[in-house]
C-alpha cells in the first residue's frame, strides 16, 4: 500500500481529544477523503436525547450523559465503518474507550493550550467551560486527560497548521498503522 494507494479501513476511525483539538474540523475532511461517513458523537447524543448537552448536563448531571454517550457510541460502532469524532470525555469513561479500543481504531488529535482556547474562547456551548476560567479549566483537562489520550491508536499533532495539512497527518498515521505487520491482527 503506497502513498497513492486508496485506504481502506477495516474499522471505525474514532478521533479522540479534547474540546477544540479539531476532531469535527478534521473529521468532516477525513471521511470526505476517505469515502466514508462522518459522524460527530455528540449530534447523535443530542438527537437521541431530545435536547442539547448544555441542557443534558444541567437537567440530569455529567454521570448521566456519560452513559447515554456510551450507548450511543456503541450503536454507531456496530455500524460499517465511519469516521467518528467524539466528544471531549468519551475516551476518559473506562467502559467507552474499552469499547473504542476493540472496535475502532482510535486517533488522539493532540494540542497545545494556547491552540486549544483560540479555538474555543468565543464559544459558549461548552457546560465544562463554564464553570471558572476557561483557559485554566482546559489545562487542569490536560493535566488529567492526556496520559488517557496517549493510549490511542495514534497521536497526530493539532496545531495552528491548516486542517487539511493535519487531515494528511492522520491519513498517513492510518496509512503507517494499516502497515505495521500488527495491523491486521485483533487486540
Amino acid at each position: 500500500m503506497d502513498a497513492s494507494s486508496p485506504l481502506s479501513l477495516p474499522r471505525t476511525v474514532a478521533l479522540v481529544g479534547l474540546m477544540g483539538a479539531g476532531k469535527s474540523a478534521i473529521g468532516k475532511r477525513l471521511a470526505a477523503r476517505l469515502g466514508l461517513p462522518f459522524v460527530d458523537a455528540d449530534d447523535e447524543i443530542e438527537r437521541a436525547a431530545g435536547c442539547t448537552i448544555s441542557e443534558f448536563f444541567e437537567k440530569y448531571g455529567e454521570q448521566e450523559f456519560r452513559a447515554g454517550e456510551r450507548r450511543v457510541i456503541a450503536r454507531l460502532l456496530e455500524q460499517p465503518p465511519l469516521v467518528l469524532s467524539t466528544g471531549g470525555g468519551a475516551y476518559i469513561d473506562n467502559e467507552t474507550r474499552a469499547l473504542m479500543r476493540t472496535k475502532a481504531i482510535t486517533v488522539w488529535l493532540r494540542a497545545e493550550l494556547d491552540v486549544l482556547f483560540d479555538r474555543v474562547k468565543k464559544r459558549t456551548h461548552r457546560p465544562l467551560l463554564r464553570q471558572g476560567d476557561p483557559k485554566e479549566i482546559l489545562d487542569r483537562l490536560m493535566q488529567q486527560r492526556y496520559p488517557i489520550y496517549a493510549e490511542a491508536d495514534l497521536t497526530v499533532e493539532s496545531t495552528a497548521q491548516p486542517a487539511d495539512r493535519t487531515t494528511e497527518q492522520v491519513i498517513d498515521a492510518l496509512r503507517a498503522h494499516l502497515q505495521a505487520p500488527s495491523a491486521g491482527v485483533d487486540r
